[in-house]
């Protein structure tokens, strides 16, 4: 598995108001957009193009456009904000979608909605979410892909954490690369990523109002 640690002034700049505890929900939202349009550019690159001819006002151009363009899948709550980012790039990408919430005294993912096509074999997928702490959600979903057939799957994460990454690495999954704007070191003893910037599903829309128990 491939893992593209993306550096650049202005993915650095939106990081940064993303950890910054005095950040409100309006903040935390637009630069979590601008840095997640960031990174469905980064991870791209390496989509296969079809090429066609196009008309300008004077001549006939080479046109190019994606020859499969890719499923985008979020792992909610957290990863509904990077939908839109990801459809201003891609704009006739589809969309899937894993439910999962977090177990406070497991930390451990509960699925709660699954959305996804019958059959992703040959399909690009790009699984985005914007934390990867421990690597459980991201496991369960991309277990979730594989039992469709998904044999293209890149994951997109904002902060991932080193013990996540190495987790991934481990499971030996089908995933082809790791997209990620920077890898923090370690998880504290409730499994937030240290410095990371907190719970980014409540920091986007609000603390959550699930009960587990009803899952």
């Amino acid at each position: 598995m491939e893992i593209q640690v993306v550096q650049h002034p202005l993915m650095a700049s939106r990081m940064t108001i993303m950890r910054d505890g005095r950040s409100n929900n309006a903040a935390f939202r637009a630069a979590l957009a601008d840095l997640g349009a960031m990174l469905v550019y980064e991870a791209s690159a390496d989509l296969q193009l079809e090429t066609f001819d196009v008309q300008t006002p004077v001549a006939v151009a080479d046109g190019y456009r994606l020859q499969k363009p890719p499923i985008i899948v979020p792992v909610i709550r957290a990863g509904l904000g990077m939908i839109d980012p990801a459809l201003s790039m891609i704009p006739d990408a589809q969309v899937g979608f894993i439910g999962l919430a977090r177990d406070e005294e497991t930390h451990e993912p509960v699925p709660y909605l699954e959305a996804l096509p019958d059959d992703l074999a040959g399909q690009p997928v790009f699984l985005v979410d914007p934390m990867l702490a421990t690597g459980g959600s991201l496991l369960h979903g991309i277990r979730l892909l594989e039992a469709r057939g998904a044999d293209d799957i890149t994951c997109i994460c904002m902060i991932s954490a080193k013990p996540g990454v190495d987790a991934l690495v481990q499971a030996g999954t089908s995933v082809k690369k790791l997209v990620t704007a920077t890898i923090d070191p370690e998880l504290n003893e409730d499994a937030y990523i240290i410095p990371g910037l907190g719970d980014a599903g409540d920091r986007l829309y609000g603390p959550r109002n699930i009960d587990l128990n009803e899952l």
